[in-house]
């Protein structure tokens, strides 16, 4: 967490002489697929033992977070010609223009007297010949890879212009055992697949986990003994409570925008509808009163508007309403049947699911159902979640293996629908949701 990490409020000066007038380094990454950036990140100096190893796993980290989002590709790094000693000194641009790297990340790590790190970095354009940010971190020691990400998300933006997404996390849920005796544990692991961990002991079926707002609290649904129930689950405590008992909940709740109350879909003769729950007082609001199935409803953004899909008219299709159940609106009208639809945290796109013709598709519309765009087709995929800046999705996969098994594995995609990646689990993966930003 932040109380760990400390950023050192001033950008590190920039020592480059005057050189002529280029293009600032840019990357608009709103107008479809795009040309990677070669970059090049050589190991952050380090004095002593300890710092420069720390020096080249976080290197190595920021590279792979900026090669992963495909927006980047690395310069190889046996072509360098400069050490990490010397780039402390000055970048000879001339050398770096040769191996085709437009950008430049320069490091350094050093040890405090109180036992903390420092992290140094700095982002130069090649072409110009100029430092286009730099900042230092002080951390523990045991919190190196965070500030790693928090140096890549630096990058990032300072390229982009759109807030980056590799200092997040992601909980899903694990799945071993045969497939007629399927063990489901909640887990949890950075957005690159690292420090995994099992958050329940698997004594309980665990299904659909979701992200407060502020991080800190999971929902999610277990079944005990063929019984529903809802948890909060406090990430950083490890405290859990029961929400409530639903016999007829057909999906984990999500949060609201301000994390003040849950909404969920509950199932009763034969029918389903959506309704709102306020954590503190357990109020129930009912939303949605139809002859029909009504579910995985999710809010937008601002937290005036619902997404949801139902059947209510023949087939399953993804409609909106206002906050209130006012104002019910179709907006799939593809061939197939569509569903888990999800508001980017944006609030320029809603993502869904889509079966078709006996194919899965991972999709995108903006609300109002114009703009419809497939990212993925496959065998079976399913459960879209947003990064939280809102240009990178993630969902799992299902694939036929050996012996007919099925093997399951989370993936990521951007929204051009050209990047897609596996996410490294230790077991089969399924139902992941992307948190925000860590505090």
């Amino acid at each position: 967490m932040r109380r760990f990490l400390c950023l050192l409020i001033f950008a590190l000066a920039t020592v480059a002489a005057p050189t002529p007038a280029f293009a600032d380094l840019h990357l608009d990454i709103t107008s479809g697929k795009v040309e990677p950036i070669p970059v090049a990140i050589p190991e952050f100096y380090g004095a002593n033992g300890n710092a420069a190893q720390f020096g080249r796993d976080i290197a190595q980290v920021v590279s792979n977070d900026l090669v992963r989002s495909g927006l980047f590709t690395s310069v190889d790094p046996k072509a360098f010609v400069q050490d990490a000693d010397s780039l402390l000194v000055a970048p000879k641009f001339a050398d770096w223009r040769v191996l085709n790297a437009q950008a430049l990340v320069v490091g350094k790590v050093s040890s405090e007297a109180d036992g903390r790190l420092k992290v140094e970095f700095r982002l130069w354009d090649v072409f110009a010949e100029q430092q286009m940010t730099g900042l230092a971190y002080f951390s523990v020691p045991s919190n190196w890879r965070r500030v790693a990400h928090i140096v890549a998300d630096s990058i990032y933006k300072r390229i982009t212009g759109e807030d980056g997404y590799f200092d997040t996390r992601i909980v899903y849920i694990a799945e071993t055992g045969p497939e007629t005796l399927r063990i489901k544990r909640l887990a949890i692991m950075d957005q690159d697949g690292e420090n995994n961990r099992i958050l329940s002991d698997g004594r309980a079926l665990v299904l659909t986990p979701r992200f407060s707002p502020a991080m800190q609290e999971i929902t999610y649904m277990a079944y005990y003994n063929n019984r529903p129930r809802v948890y909060l689950f406090n990430i950083d405590s490890g405290r859990q409570e029961v929400l409530g008992n639903f016999d007829g909940m057909t999906f984990a709740p999500r949060f609201t925008p301000d994390g003040n109350r849950v909404i969920f879909s509950l199932s009763e003769n034969g029918n389903s509808n959506v309704y709102t729950m306020d954590l503190r007082t357990r109020h129930t609001q009912q939303l949605t009163n139809s002859p029909s199935i009504n579910s995985a409803p999710c809010f937008s953004p601002d937290g005036n508007n619902v997404t949801f899909e139902s059947d209510r008219g023949g087939s399953q299709q993804i409609y909106t309403m206002r906050a209130n159940g006012s104002d019910v609106k179709r907006i799939s009208f593809g061939e197939g049947k569509y569903g888990t639809p999800v508001w980017s945290p944006r609030g320029d796109l809603i993502a869904f699911t889509k079966l078709h013709d006996g194919h899965f598709y991972i999709g995108v519309m903006r609300p109002d159902g114009s703009g419809e765009r497939e990212l993925v087709e496959a065998f079976h995929a399913e459960g879209p979640t947003w990064a939280p800046n809102g240009r990178v999705l993630m969902y799992f996969k299902e694939s036929p293996g050996s012996g007919g098994k099925t093997t399951a594995r989370l993936y990521s995609v951007d929204l051009t629908g050209y990047n897609e990646r596996e996410i490294p689990t230790p077991t089969d993966a399924s139902d992941p949701a992307w948190s925000p930003l860590l505090p």
